[in-house]
């Protein structure tokens, strides 16, 4: 079985300027206020413009949602501002239905 949890998503404007990965790392520690120690990986889907941040426990993971809120404003290096939507990742358990031995082909 897995398991997903204490992951974020930071859903960018899709109207707005595309964004870099150094761009996500500085909205990241700058806008978010977030250390290396409380993120444990950072995975970006492009073209749906999200952003998914793993943190390392639960915790820290409630106080950052609490403290920015549900959305914060990024600007570009091109000075446009793009409305970033900040929601909790919903826990997802994938378990395997069939035995492995039980597949016919």
């Amino acid at each position: 079985m897995c398991e997903r949890q204490n992951t974020i998503v930071c859903a960018f404007d899709l109207s707005s300027s595309r964004i870099s990965a150094y761009e996500i790392h500085e909205c990241i520690y700058a806008q978010m206020c977030l250390n290396d120690q409380d993120v444990t990986m950072v995975k970006t889907d492009g073209p749906k413009r999200q952003v998914y941040i793993k943190f390392r426990d639960n915790e820290r993971m409630q106080e950052v949602l609490q403290s920015i809120g549900s959305q914060v404003e990024y600007r570009h290096t091109n000075g446009e501002i793009s409305v970033v939507r900040i929601s909790k990742k919903v826990v997802r358990k994938v378990k395997n239905v069939l035995p492995y031995k039980d597949i016919y082909l």
